[in-house]
This record gives C-alpha cells, sequence and structure tokens, in this order.
C-alpha cells in the first residue's frame, strides 16, 4: 500500500526546525507586548462571502488562489487567505470596535493555493497587527517603528528597508484608475496577458507586473501621486515628517499600490535584498472602509502581516538565529539497571526543580551503558548523570562532561543540582 505523503505545498515542521519558530514567534510576541498589543484567535474557517467583499472578486487569491469548498450544509466556506477581513469580521461581531480604540495582533496558517516555491507555500503563517479607531499618522507610525524595533531584535536593521507610499482615497484613485486605463489602452497589445486582463478587473495591479515589455511601458504612465487629494497628502506628509523624527529611513515608492482591494492612503512593504525574488518581509497599510465595507459601522483602520517562513529563511540565510536556539538538552540522567529507575526519575525531577530554565531529560527504555551513553550525546546535553546501583547505595552520582575530555566525577547527589548550575 502506497504511503500517504503531505500536500504540496503544505509542510511539516519538524522537532528540529521548531525551536527556530519559537524564538521568531516569542520575540515578536515581546515586541507587540511593549506597546500594549492584545492577541486575538480567529478560525482559520470563514464564509467565502467574508473574501469576496474584503480582498475584491476580481483579484487573483479570490479568483484563482482560494481554498473554497461548501460544506454538508451547502454553505460556502473559505480556509482563510489572509487575517485581516476575519480580524475585523471578529472585532465587529464581538462588539470590539465601536467608539473604542484597539491595537490586535494574531498568528496561525493562511492558505492560498499558488506555485509553491521557496519562501512561497500554499499553507503559510502570518503574524498579523491591526489597529481600529485611530486616523491620524500616529498610529502608522507606530506600526513601523514598532517594526523597525523588530528588525532591531532580530538583527535585521541593516537587512530591511521600507517602501511606503500613498494611493490616496478610493474617489482619487478612481480619477487616477481612468487615466492610467487611457493610457495603457493605447499599447493593449503589448502587455502581457496578466495585465490584459487586469486592465478591465484591476488595473492598478499592472503597477506590480514584473514583465519587462510592460515594465518599460510603465515608465510613461501617469502616476498615482500626480493624482492625490488634500486629505491623504496631509497625511502622508504627516507620517513622513514622524517617521523622520523617530530616525526611521524610509523611500517613497510610486509603484507600490499593494495586491488587496480595501488598501487607502499609507501602503507600505518591508523588503531585503537577501532573498532574491522574495524580498517582501511585511507589508501592510490604511483600510479605513474595511469595517463598513463588512457590515460594520465605520471605522479607521490600519495594520500589517509578515510572513514567518519568509523571515525564518532571511534569519537563517543571513546565520541570524542565536546558536543557543536549539533542541539541546542540558543534563541527560542515565539508569544503569531497573532498580535504579525510580531513583534516576526521582533526581531528574529534584534537578528540574532546582534548576528551572534547563532542559534535564531522562533515559527512558533501559539499554548497556554504552548505548545509554550514545544517546545522552546525541541529545546535546552538556553533562551526563549516570545512575548505578553502586551510586545508588552510596548516595551519589556520576557526573560525565560530554563535550570535552574533562574528566568523571563523583558527586554526592545532595549537591548535584549546586555543582551542575556552576557548570550548564
Amino acid at each position: 500500500m502506497a504511503k500517504i505523503q503531505a500536500i504540496r505545498g503544505m509542510n511539516d515542521i519538524l522537532p528540529d526546525q521548531t525551536p527556530v519558530w519559537q524564538y521568531v514567534e516569542s520575540t515578536v510576541r515581546k515586541v507587540l507586548a511593549q506597546y500594549g498589543y492584545q492577541e486575538i484567535r480567529m478560525p482559520i474557517v470563514e464564509q467565502t462571502e467574508l473574501f469576496k467583499r474584503s480582498i475584491g472578486e476580481v483579484t487573483d487569491i479570490v479568483e484563482k488562489e482560494m481554498y473554497t469548498f461548501d460544506d454538508r450544509n451547502g454553505d460556502s466556506l473559505t480556509l482563510r487567505p489572509e487575517g485581516t477581513a476575519g480580524c475585523v469580521r471578529a472585532a465587529e461581531e464581538h462588539g470590539l470596535l465601536f467608539n473604542q480604540t484597539r491595537r490586535l495582533w494574531y498568528t496561525g496558517p493562511m492558505f492560498r493555493h499558488e506555485r509553491p516555491q521557496k519562501g512561497r507555500y500554499r499553507q503559510f503563517h502570518q503574524i498579523g497587527v491591526e489597529c481600529f479607531g485611530m486616523a491620524g499618522p500616529d498610529i502608522d507610525a507606530e506600526l513601523l517603528v514598532l517594526t523597525a524595533r523588530l528588525w532591531a531584535a532580530f538583527g535585521l536593521e541593516d537587512h530591511a528597508s521600507l517602501e511606503i507610499n500613498s494611493i490616496g482615497t478610493s474617489e482619487s484613485r478612481k480619477v487616477y484608475r481612468d487615466a492610467l486605463v487611457s493610457y495603457l489602452e493605447q499599447f493593449r497589445d503589448q502587455l502581457d496577458e496578466d495585465s490584459k486582463r487586469r486592465l478591465t478587473t484591476n488595473p492598478l495591479r499592472i503597477l506590480d507586473s514584473k514583465d519587462p515589455q510592460t515594465r518599460k511601458l510603465l515608465e510613461g504612465a501617469p502616476s498615482l501621486s500626480e493624482y492625490p487629494d488634500d486629505e491623504s497628502q496631509r497625511h502622508f506628509e504627516q507620517l513622513k515628517a514622524l517617521l523622520d523624527a523617530a530616525g526611521v529611513t524610509y523611500t517613497v515608492n510610486p509603484a507600490l499600490v499593494r495586491g488587496l482591494d480595501y488598501y487607502g492612503k499609507t501602503v507600505f512593504e518591508w523588503v531585503t535584498q537577501s532573498l532574491g525574488a522574495q524580498g517582501t518581509i511585511c507589508a501592510g497599510g490604511r483600510y479605513d472602509g474595511l469595517v463598513e465595507q463588512l457590515g460594520g459601522k465605520s471605522t479607521v483602520a490600519v495594520g500589517f502581516a509578515m510572513g514567518l517562513e519568509r523571515l525564518i529563511l532571511l534569519l537563517e540565510t543571513l546565520g541570524l538565529v542565536p546558536d543557543e536556539v536549539n533542541n539541546a538538552a542540558d543534563i541527560y540522567v542515565t539508569a544503569m539497571g531497573d532498580p535504579v529507575i525510580a531513583s534516576a526519575m526521582a533526581v531528574a525531577d529534584r534537578l528540574r526543580n532546582e534548576l528551572p530554565g534547563r532542559v534535564v531529560v531522562t533515559h527512558c527504555g533501559g539499554g548497556s551503558f554504552k548505548s545509554q551513553m550514545k544517546k545522552a550525546d546525541r541529545s546535546g546535553a552538556r553533562y551526563a548523570v549516570i545512575l548505578g546501583e553502586n551510586e545508588l547505595a552510596n548516595g551519589t552520582a556520576g557526573l560525565k562532561p560530554l563535550r570535552d575530555d574533562q574528566p568523571q566525577q563523583d558527586v554526592p547527589q545532595a549537591d548535584l543540582a549546586r555543582v551542575l548550575a556552576e557548570l550548564v
């Protein structure tokens, strides 16, 4: 019978990989806690209509990438392709938004049916941050200062650069959209196939095209910056002033538009040159109309999401994962013979009580001295505690270094924790 394997693009995260994930997640959690952000947890399955209304029916995500199915009641459900819509739905449904400000964050898997490649998978994990009820550029700036602090915590400050833009209100974008379409229609036959389709569905996404011929044509296209509304322009100028005051370096990228329909005013991306084509490690912007669009009362909002797979890949590529981030044990307690097992387990538990934060592994499954020491070595532990019938009778334990050539010593069991505290 053939073995069943994981679905293509949906990867297992194995025990030797999870310490890096835990390190990244805990670091982000600490930084967010410093700024007063609260965690929210949403289901991974939502009504399909939620994403059609928020992301936009003529986006690539809704048209080609969502995992959508009918349940037994005939309802159309979708595995979430992104987190913002679900967060808005949950916050509105539970009364978290009306006449309130909120700083929320979440983490978990997202799903898109894309061609799997390094740093981009069909099941991928994001950390998302969403802020509600704050209209000024100060909260936009806080998010960018926060992410700059996060890159510093990871040692990435020289490997992540910020690009920002203002895409105006929906009204100003409509005027620009008409001008862009009018320009590109002259060159329809020269556009790549995706851009031809977007010309009638989502023309602003053409600005993101990677096709060389289309990029060349866009050099003569009208710029979004030529169609600003006064409100968005003031907001953007104030944001830049706040970033300057905070010492956050940025580049204004007029071609930056983001791929989801709900964005307006500020949009931004943190990008890196260290991962080739998969250069975006964090992206977001304002979405002041989304709450109302999904049936709630008008509520201003801004947020971002970062992909964990890509962030971890960047840290590993640059060698920035700390050495102490591993699965290694600190101490491995052996039991030489059945009469010693209960005592070995008791010794190990006393060490856990007296050495909090140290990893103490108790050998289970029996075996010879040689086989137990091999397992002790493979555990990564720095010291093995050796307990046999002689040690049990004498109230001692053998303490054997596993990472250098120092001799084994006998230590009274009562002194074991104190001695190990100085060594590990």
